[in-house]
């Protein structure tokens, strides 16, 4: 099983640190894990890989802003460096290791839902 990892990190909360306007300290995200291998049908009627998706908050340290990166000038990548630099490598791959382990029991269910009666 191959799934491919894909992160938005597009809201952030700003504000001015050290005469430095829109200074991001907080970032949204959202990791999704998508395993093209194994598709389910959308309520369109499309094939779409099975997904899954984690999200939550990550404060960043602001504590050195000597590299700071005007906010016009940030992209996407920026700021999931950031994100992923702030959590550690070891939380990003329990996060990666999490959204393996649904999907792969959406491939291959273990549990069963029955009803009695």
């Amino acid at each position: 099983m191959a799934i491919n990892y894909t992160w938005d990190v597009s809201t952030v909360d700003v504000k001015e640190i050290d005469g430095n306007a829109d200074t991001v300290f907080n970032v949204h995200w959202r990791l999704t894990g998508a395993d093209d291998a194994h598709t389910v049908e959308d309520f369109l009627g499309n094939d779409v890989p099975i997904s899954m998706s984690v999200y939550g908050t990550q404060s960043l340290d602001t504590s050195d802003l000597s590299d700071f990166t005007a906010f016009a000038d940030l992209t996407a990548s920026d700021v999931q460096g950031w994100v992923e630099a702030a959590m550690g490598a070891d939380e990003v791959q329990a996060k990666k290791d999490g959204l393996d382990a649904i999907i792969a029991e959406l491939v291959t269910p273990t549990v069963q839902t029955k009803q009695v009666g």
